[in-house]
């Protein structure tokens, strides 16, 4: 679990269920999060500009060797015609992107690599080996090389009603309680649940 592993303080994390499959690498920090000061090379260091964040929500799933890239590449400025990273120019030449945000419940799949600045949104689905350069709307599936747009998990009436129901910010009783509904696509029986367990509770 990332709560578990996490050491980078420009790492944010919610909750204590998201998790990355480490079996075939050296883990999160060392593998996966590339280029944010703050890690055991760079914590130590004075800040030469504003450190872009990484935000990570809660049930969050990270594939095997997905690649999270952050700030430290933006010394190569495409508008100038030199791209190259002159120490005497390089604070001239960063340009930030801002935070990168994956969202509660998003899944992140094998080799994937998320661009700096995207957000993924809630129970998003990035495809294996997918590139992702823009953020992605809640509860829908992108894939490829750029990623596009390949569907909706749901209706959009249903993702209005999950988005609603805020179920990642439910209590841990409730979550557990109401996990068997979760764990299916009953979206108005979800809702009555809701409204019972509220009820009970209050």
């Amino acid at each position: 679990m990332l709560h578990e592993t996490v050491t980078n303080p420009n790492i944010i994390l919610k909750g204590t269920h998201s998790y990355y499959s480490d079996a075939y690498d050296d883990g999160f920090e060392q593998s996966v999060v590339r280029y944010l000061l703050g890690d055991e090379v760079s914590r130590h260091w004075k800040p030469r500009w504003k450190i872009d964040k990484l935000f990570i929500g809660d049930y969050v799933c990270i594939g095997a060797e997905a690649v999270i890239l952050m700030g430290g590449n933006h010394t190569h400025r495409h508008d100038w015609f030199s791209l190259y990273p002159f120490a005497d120019t390089i604070e001239e030449s960063y340009q930030g992107k801002g935070d990168t945000i994956l969202a509660d419940g998003c899944w992140i799949g094998m080799r994937a690599m998320i661009m700096p600045g995207v957000t993924i949104g809630e129970g998003a689905i990035v495809a294996a080996n997918s590139v992702v350069t823009q953020s992605v709307a809640p509860y829908t599936i992108v894939g490829g090389s750029p990623a596009r747009f390949l569907r909706h998990r749901f209706s959009a009436a249903v993702t209005n009603k999950l988005l609603t129901l805020r179920i990642y910010d439910w209590p841990e009783e409730k979550f557990t309680a109401l996990k068997p509904l979760l764990c299916a696509s009953d979206i108005e029986a979800l809702e009555h649940a809701s409204q019972n367990y509220d009820m009970v509770q209050a």
